[in-house]
């Protein structure tokens, strides 16, 4: 009886080059935004797919280790692999998780597998360039309307978003740190805005500047923090947090830069003229939420069959919140509740497909980004009301925590409910006892 290339013991080459593939695919994982306990499980079914098992991965932001102690007592490994992009490509992830898939069923030879993976980090972007950044800049263009300015505020938050975009773009060319690209971005969305007001411009300007400042919030880097924090990799998600941190730092820095010059050079701003969404189901305000979800989804590159289920999950979302707020419901347990549906529906979508549920619910929550808090608490600090505006950025993270533990809430429960396919049990073909992707929750009970 002939035995599989797959059931054989690995040479020592083997090894090396499954661990290696195993690295590579937590990279990109990693960098599209993906939780440490996924990148981590999808890193060991990569090993126990090509005879490494029991390998130990260790996953922080920055960098990624994956450890194999011989069962023969021979030379223990360990390899790592630096992090070095974050920029998140839902179309590859999608195929790497396909990939992934494929080999833990033993359908993918290790060559085949190294093959495939080439050609995924090599493939084409599945949108050109111009319509990535045209995504960002409808972001902004969207998040106007949503709350609550008209056409022409709408074309101008979309110049002001491609301003800050291409600025930005410019200065990460020449080396310069994210932080200050974000900064320049903020700074010249909120220019634009200030400009209008100082040559007494009848639209609402103030709405310009929550556009550009949704198309640059850290939604994806929110959710994935919540999602450590919740599955006990607490140092991967305190990582996170300073990472959103840093860029709420950066995106609050380029406002106030702006808004400090401008109220020192007497133009009229006034906290009253802050645009906050209607809450209330107008076609408007739904198609702004609708537009804001497609926007980011292009701009994460969601593969184009995916697009209409992440539109629909954005305008859920967008109608649960409103509701929630007819009911009486406060502003950040409404949050919650509408990202935790989002999630709901993202991670039932993502079973049926076959495809990472941030797919879905990454875009979907777009609309509910806290945009208006920052800019307002921005605009109090620097007319000198500091209570107030400390008050207006604490509701800006907690809004922001309430979308992240909402999402994985709503994963959670469908998990609770049916299971998922983080933790179902795979029989192998000659295997004493299932192979368990996802191990069962630890329980502290608080000692």
């Amino acid at each position: 009886m002939s035995v599989s290339p797959l059931e054989q013991e690995p040479t020592q080459a083997d090894l090396y080059r499954a661990m290696a593939l195993a690295l590579r695919v937590g990279e990109l994982l990693l960098g599209s935004g993906e939780a440490t306990e996924t990148v981590s499980g999808t890193m060991r079914r990569i090993t126990n797919a090509y005879g490494v098992p029991h390998c130990e991965a260790d996953v922080n932001l920055s960098a990624i280790t994956l450890s194999y102690v011989p069962a023969d007592g021979s030379v223990p490994v360990t390899a790592e692999r630096r992090v070095r992009r974050r920029l998140p490509d839902y179309d590859r992830l999608i195929a790497v998780h396909d990939m992934v898939a494929e080999s833990s069923a033993k359908a993918l030879p290790l060559d085949v597998a190294e093959s495939r993976l080439r050609e995924i980090t090599r493939r084409v972007r599945v949108y050109p360039n111009w319509l990535l950044v045209t995504g960002l800049a409808l972001v902004g263009a969207s998040a106007s309307i949503l709350v609550g300015g008209g056409v022409p505020v709408a074309v101008t938050a979309f110049a002001a978003t491609v301003l800050g975009d291409r600025a930005s773009a410019w200065l990460a060319g020449r080396g310069v740190a994210e932080f200050f690209q974000l900064a320049m971005a903020a700074m010249l969305g909120s220019l634009v805005a200030v400009l209008l007001i100082s040559f007494g411009a009848t639209l609402r300007a103030e709405a310009v500047v929550v556009g550009a400042v949704v198309a640059l919030l850290p939604g994806r880097l929110m959710v994935a923090c919540v999602q450590d924090g919740i599955a006990g990799e607490y140092v991967t998600a305190t990582a996170r947090l300073f990472e959103v941190f840093f860029i709420l730092t950066a995106i609050i820095s380029g406002i106030g830069v702006t808004l400090y010059a401008a109220v020192r050079l007497g133009v009229p701003l006034s906290v009253e003229n802050v645009p906050a969404a209607p809450l209330v189901l107008r076609p408007a305000q739904l198609l702004g939420a609708v537009g804001v979800t497609l926007a980011f989804a292009i701009a994460l590159l969601v593969p184009p069959r995916h697009l209409l289920a992440a539109s629909l999950g954005g305008g859920l979302a967008w109608v649960v919140f409103v509701q929630l707020y007819v009911w009486h419901v406060p502003i950040i347990l409404g949050t919650a509740v509408s990202a935790g549906v989002v999630g709901l529906f993202g991670s039932a979508y993502a079973r049926v497909t076959r495809v990472p549920s941030m797919v879905l619910t990454i875009p979907a929550i777009g609309s509910l980004l806290p945009g208006t808090a920052l800019y307002r608490g921005m605009l109090e600090l620097n007319l000198g009301h500091a209570d107030a505006g400390l008050a207006s950025l604490l509701q800006a993270l907690s809004t922001a925590l309430a979308l992240g533990a909402g999402v994985i809430l709503g994963t959670e429960i469908l998990r609770a409910i049916t299971g998922s396919d983080l933790t179902r049990r795979v029989r192998r073909p000659g295997a004493r006892r299932p192979f368990v992707i996802r191990p069962a929750a630890r329980r502290t009970r608080g000692y």
